[in-house]
């Protein structure tokens, strides 16, 4: 089996410049991934914790999800 690298240099150059970017993406990507989680949204509720139970809040989100969903397909059968 050829090695990486030879199988590139065998490629034309506009295909050699796609194998670049694709790397370049998949770099990128395992950057992005690195960073840790920010919890600036940590408290954003508390006002709604005498109205809700955190499992009714997961309904709501669920019922929100669900109408997105039904929304963009009637959008874009």
């Amino acid at each position: 089996m050829k090695s990486l690298e030879k199988m590139i240099k065998e490629l034309p150059p506009d295909l050699r410049q796609e194998v670049e970017d694709f790397v370049e993406f998949l770099l990128n990507k395992r950057k992005k991934k690195k960073r840790k989680p920010s919890f600036r949204w940590m408290g954003a509720l508390s006002h709604l914790k005498e109205k809700y139970t955190s499992v009714d809040l997961q309904h709501e989100v669920i019922k929100w999800w669900l109408e997105d969903e039904l929304d963009r397909h009637q959008h874009n059968p």
